[in-house]
């Protein structure tokens, strides 16, 4: 990372060398990705092939004259664009809305001045100041440092704020979170101040490759999608093949061969669920509208079917997993542990001895020692926490903040010591050393210096140790026990720091600092996990997911992290590996192939890795979602099937990338939306059941019909009124159908098992078969009691088409499930109970409403004519029902499990 020609850090660029660079490399931005038109979203809901059936069916009905029927199925393609578009544009709208309205602003040296700019008028060359609190507004070189510690999170992971030196790496063969000569765009200044001279702008920078990365990620169809196009293509080949056979066997019989291509355009309607778009685009909507109110934003309406899917969640550690809070656990004084409760920046919490609490705010042993080290932890601080709104803040280091808020907790105020012991010099932290030294000035004129740092280099420096009360001579034994206790702290993935004071002499040297240590103890802080976060991963683990962990984090670190939240072993309870980045270089498809399958954690990871391991587990046939909120989960979440970000802490190219936003940044919304997208599928195969053997009923009747020589039992219109009232509202009164007990207990669906399995093509096939034949029984009868011409006619194919229309709607009820009785929750879809009553007013109309009747040539039916179509549509209800008592007294067969086996709703 070299600047393209040296400036003079002092004076910067002029500003028409600024200009002419500007105009050369163009604004240092990255091209926010624009939102989707409401045009273009209206668009997108006609690139289907159900939709070109819709076209053709009505483009063939308006070509033989059924000009009514045409526009029918014109509305019903209409009505599924609108639902879908208004959808998806209200989920934009809301996602604009989590967007920074604010132009980043970037003070610069120019012309010996400095002043206040844009972000994106930045060039290479630049000279940019920074101060605690600063973005980084793109990437440079560092020329002048002074405690500069930058929070790198959102681009490596690391949870630490990295210190940067004027002499660091800046090579970019050296890992991006190694360059502590450099800072990036996207990054924040934490504590400290500097400046750098900018050697990398918009797209060239870091971040802007990662852009790059997104795009080459590409969209990806979601299953829902995939499944809907294959079933599209078949549902082309059955109808084409169902019309010419009926033509062409109608026409052999002697019929006519205008008459029958009526009859092919009716069966062709039959064929095609015009509500099948329409009721999946309302079920997704539905499904999307309940994440929402549980806040999770989902930005694309088929991602939902794709959490219900879902059979591996990638997700990162820092921010997702845990709080991004680094939080003070424990500490060693006298020998003893003391540990602390309370989470994040909160200074709520004890102090804990063997279990027992204990006053920590009293100077007695055995607290006189803690409290030794809580002033130590506060005075060589730099840090500061905000208590000014709801939810605290700090700038600065968030190690250091972590010890001010540990030391709040025994009602230690840094003000108040600071007032007593002002500070007079300091020795700032530096990768050497790995110390840092304050002095302070005691109310009796003397100075004492107080010390923090790695626990080897303290202790190097350390002649003595603290006890309660009393000061010991410390030995080389004494020194290797507390190293070994700092080796417990360390694998339990705590950061620890030593603490150390000594009373300085009049006059003191710089070497004094470093030597005859009063040793107090080590305390160890951790990036604590989210709440919840671990019940979350059991509920994963018990609903057939599996959780891998991709972290730039130490190996270590991750491996006890994934230890703590119970990802490091499988459902088994067999252990899985933890992966170093080096691991990964230069791997074959089939050594991918064996990292993916037992592996849990990705240590030290950088983007291009995560989206290889997002694309091997895809490969291997999984749906994979991804969660993160950093610029680095980017391109994986563009790649993964389903992407999560995190609204709060989520940059503004994370969000740009996912699927779906987390509002709240609570890892267990993750579950809950995981657990509606299960019900949308489940719902989706009830109304897919519902919808295809009503329609195969149809068809069964028609043809059928034609096989024997019997005059049509259903008349186009009546076809066509069917699919709309009998298709329709059932099936979007399913697409509510509440959670069953077991959603979260049963694996998820095999992402490669296709909507239309063989067993539940069977299902459907003698459903509907059986449906049929109730409705051309019912036609047989009344032919035979009111003839097969004229009036007579007119009154046994409204008996069919009232038997099968009133079969129909019973039937909804049997497709609630496969296997549970009719009768276990039959109250609990008020929705079913509504739609059913709507549907027997409306076929109440359709036979005494006499406009209505005249449009589709019904006839009046007498009390016997309603007995007999109550009896035949009841038939297949009693029957399906009798089945499923059948198949649950039959035992149950023990079959191994399978990776992405479900049970149907």
């Amino acid at each position: 990372m070299k600047p393209t020609d040296p400036t003079d850090s002092a004076r910067g660029l002029s500003s028409a060398e600024a200009a002419a660079r500007l105009a050369r490399d163009g604004p240092n931005s990255l091209g926010r990705a624009s939102s989707r038109s409401l045009l273009s979203i209206v668009v997108h809901q006609f690139k289907s092939l159900i939709v070109l059936l819709l076209v053709v069916a009505s483009s063939l009905a308006l070509f033989t004259g059924e000009r009514l029927q045409a526009a029918a199925i014109v509305v019903v393609i209409v009505l599924n664009a609108a639902i879908g578009a208004f959808t998806e544009w209200k989920a934009a709208r809301a996602l604009e809305g989590l967007r920074e309205q604010a132009d980043p602003i970037a003070r610069v040296v120019r012309d010996g001045v400095e002043r206040q700019l844009r972000a994106a008028a930045l060039v290479v060359g630049d000279v940019v100041l920074l101060g605690a609190g600063d973005r980084v507004p793109a990437d440079g070189r560092v020329s002048e440092a002074a405690q500069l510690l930058i929070d790198e999170s959102a681009l490596t992971g690391e949870s630490t704020a990295v210190e940067k030196f004027t002499d660091g790496a800046t090579d970019t063969s050296v890992a991006l979170g190694d360059r502590t000569g450099a800072v990036h765009m996207a990054t924040a200044v934490t504590d400290g101040r500097g400046r750098f001279t900018v050697t990398a702008t918009g797209v060239r920078t870091e971040v802007g490759k990662i852009g790059a990365l997104v795009e080459s990620a590409g969209d990806r169809e979601s299953p829902l999608e995939q499944k809907l196009a294959q079933l599209s293509r078949s549902l082309v080949v059955l109808v084409l093949g169902l019309c010419a056979v009926i033509v062409l066997v109608g026409w052999l019989r002697g019929l006519g061969l205008m008459h029958m291509v009526e009859v092919g355009v009716s069966l062709s309607i039959a064929a095609v669920p015009e509500g099948l778009l329409a009721v999946t685009t309302m079920t997704l909507a539905v499904g999307m509208q309940r994440m929402a109110r549980m806040h999770a934003l989902v930005r694309r309406l088929p991602a939902v079917e794709s959490l219900g899917s879902t059979t591996v969640i990638c997700t990162d550690k820092t921010g997702t997993l845990t709080r991004n809070e680094m939080t003070v656990r424990a500490y060693v004084v006298g020998g003893r542990r003391i540990d602390v409760t309370g989470t994040g920046y909160a200074a709520d919490g004890r102090f804990e001895l063997e279990s027992e609490p204990i006053d920590a705010t009293i100077d007695t042993p055995p607290t006189s020692a803690l409290r030794v080290a809580l002033r130590i932890g506060a005075l060589c601080n730099d840090a500061k926490v905000d208590r000014s709104t709801k939810t605290p803040s700090v700038l600065g280091d968030p190690t250091e903040a972590a010890l001010i808020v540990a030391a709040e907790k025994a009602s230690v105020d840094r003000s108040a010591l600071l007032r007593d012991e002002p500070r007079v010099a300091e020795v700032a932290f530096d990768s050497e050393r790995k110390v840092m030294v304050t002095v302070h000035e005691r109310r009796d004129r003397t100075l004492v210096a107080y010390v923090k740092g790695a626990p080897a280099s303290v202790l190097a420096a350390c002649e003595s140790a603290l006890g309660d009360g009393t000061i010991e001579p410390l030995t080389e034994d004494e020194k290797r026990e507390v190293l070994d206790r700092n080796g417990a702290l360390a694998s339990s993935a705590l950061r620890v720091l030593a603490l150390a004071y000594r009373p300085l002499p009049v006059g003191y040297s710089p070497e004094d600092l470093r030597r005859e240590l009063v040793f107090v103890g080590l305390v160890g802080m951790i990036d604590p996990l989210r709440d919840g976060a671990k019940e979350t991963i059991a509920t994963c683990r018990r609903a057939g997911l599996r959780t891998v962990m991709i972290t730039g984090d130490q190996e270590e670190t991750a491996a006890e992290i994934a230890r703590q939240l119970g990802i490091d072993v499988d459902e088994r309870g067999a252990p899985l590996r933890t992966v170093h980045a080096r691991a990964l270089e230069g791997l074959t498809p089939d050594g991918w192939r064996e990292v993916v399958a037992g592996t849990s954690v990705f240590a030290r990871v950088s983007p291009a890795h995560k989206l290889l391991i997002v694309d091997a587990l895809q490969r291997e046939g999984h749906v994979v979602a991804m969660t993160g909120d950093g610029v680095n989960d980017a391109p994986a979440l563009r790649k993964a099937d389903i992407g999560i970000a995190m609204g709060i802490r989520g940059t503004e190219v994370a969000k740009e990338a996912s699927d779906m936003v987390i509002t709240d940044d609570d890892f267990s919304t993750i579950v809950r939306a995981i657990e509606q997208g299960r019900i949308v599928v489940h719902n989706i195969q009830r109304f897919l059941h519902y919808l295809f053997s009503t329609n195969l009923s149809e068809i069964v009747t028609v043809f059928v019909a034609v096989l024997v020589g019997w005059p049509l039992p259903l008349g186009v219109l009546q076809i066509l009124w069917l699919n709309l009232v009998t298709d329709i509202f059932p099936a979007m009164a399913l697409a509510l159908e509440p959670s069953a007990p077991d959603v979260m207990t049963a694996p998820p669906r095999d992402p490669n098992e296709p909507l239309m399995t063989p067993r539940f093509a069977w299902l459907i096939l003698w459903q509907g078969a059986l449906l049929g034949a109730s409705s051309l029984f019912a036609f047989y009868l009344g032919m035979r009691s009111y003839g097969r011409t004229g009036v007579g006619l007119r009154h046994a194919i409204t008996i069919a088409f009232m038997t099968l229309a009133f079969a129909q709607v019973l039937h909804a009820f049997n497709t609630r499930s496969r296997s549970r009785s009719l009768a276990s929750g039959l109250l609990s879809n008020r929705w079913l109970w509504g739609a059913t009553l709507l549907c027997l007013l409306l076929l109440m109309c359709a036979v005494y409403f006499a406009p209505l009747r005249r449009v589709l040539a019904t006839h009046p039916l007498t009390l016997a004519d309603w007995a007999l179509v109550t009896g035949c549509a009841v038939f297949p209800l009693a029957i399906v029902e009798l089945v499923k008592m059948i198949q649950r007294r039959r035992p149950a067969r023990s079959t191994p499990p399978v990776r992405g086996r479900h049970v149907a709703p």
